[in-house]
């Protein structure tokens, strides 16, 4: 059966449906591919309040993920969502927030403090390049001097503090396949299942996710985002700055075209103008070529005129002989 959920893209919806501390744990262990045994969301919460360039939406989370050999682990999990191209400095900046942060430092045995091991999440509703993957994991690791991976040591929480692992997951390639478990918890982002004439909601088969507990519960808490009269408020007043950013970018492009259109037909006529010159310039060089050769065939006409006069000539007969004027 198919149902209306509240689209996930949208911040409000989101950052509901990331406050479910069982959502929260079921999509970071799909994202991890670890189990998330305990999840917090860091005291320090930074949305994008101020609406400036982007729609950013970050949340900070301490996990205890349990390891392969069933110990658990304390990391910190930075979660960023954008729904539009960013800049990779706002990416940086919030990165050394937390770098920089103390509460995000531990101690290690009596007297050393290192940082909590983190990982960051990019939830991007744009492409990433020319990749085609639709989630990237990227980890990662040492090497020594030949380029050989060292193991021994690794992990050690000094290198730990200071380097982290990523994933980052493109939304529009999220095109309905589920491949693995994974994929079909990132479905409820599939921006292809839209509502055709309402773009804050997604249109998903249920039936799909039968028996599956987890996805159910999802399922069923963005169902309950859809009839959130505060969350359709929110979704509105995002689609109005969007829209608003949407017009600002097309005034700008247009002028930046029109701009370009007549920095082309100056560059034009600057060309027109720079060959009329050299057509110019030519014609002067041809003058006075010819006024070079004249000066030239007047003074070898001089000269023998003077030869002739040295020889006993008269000036008629030079006349005659030179063409001269007397």
């Amino acid at each position: 059966m198919m149902i209306s959920i509240a689209n996930p893209i949208y911040d409000a919806v989101f950052k509901y449906l990331m406050e479910d501390s069982r959502v929260a744990r079921t999509i970071l262990s799909a994202l991890l591919k670890r189990e998330v045994v305990e999840l917090e969301m860091r005291k320090h919460e930074y949305t994008n309040n101020n609406r400036d360039k982007i729609s950013m939406f970050r949340i900070d989370f301490g996990a205890k993920v349990r390891q392969d050999d069933g110990s658990l682990k304390l990391i910190l999990i930075e979660l960023q969502k954008t729904w539009v191209e960013t800049e990779t400095l706002r990416f940086r900046q919030y990165l050394g927030t937390q770098y920089a942060d103390p509460d995000n430092m531990q101690k290690n045995g009596s007297y050393a403090e290192y940082g909590i091991p983190m990982v960051t999440v990019y939830l991007l509703g744009h492409r990433v390049g020319n990749i085609e993957e639709p989630v990237v994991y990227v980890r990662h690791k040492a090497y020594n001097y030949d380029g050989e991976e060292v193991t021994k040591g690794i992990p050690d929480p000094f290198v730990e503090s200071l380097v982290h692992d990523s994933i980052i997951v493109q939304i529009p390639l999220l095109h309905g396949y589920v491949g693995n478990r994974l994929e079909e918890i990132l479905s409820i982002f599939d921006q292809t299942k839209r509502a055709r004439d309402n773009a804050q909601v997604l249109n998903i088969d249920e039936d799909k996710y039968s028996g599956d507990a987890e996805m159910e519960y999802i399922l069923h808490r963005l169902l309950s985002a859809a009839s959130n009269a505060k969350l359709r408020q929110d979704m509105n007043v995002e689609d109005e700055y969007f829209s608003a950013i949407e017009n600002r970018d097309t005034a700008i492009m247009m002028r930046d075209k029109k701009i370009a259109e007549q920095d082309a037909q100056i560059e034009e006529k600057n060309a027109q103008i720079e060959a009329k010159d050299a057509q110019i310039e030519a014609k002067d060089a041809q003058i006075e070529a010819k006024d070079a050769q004249i000066e030239a065939k007047d003074a070898a006409l001089f000269a023998s005129a003077k030869a002739l006069k040295k020889a006993g000539l008269s000036d008629e007969q030079i006349r005659v002989l030179t063409g001269l004027t007397l």
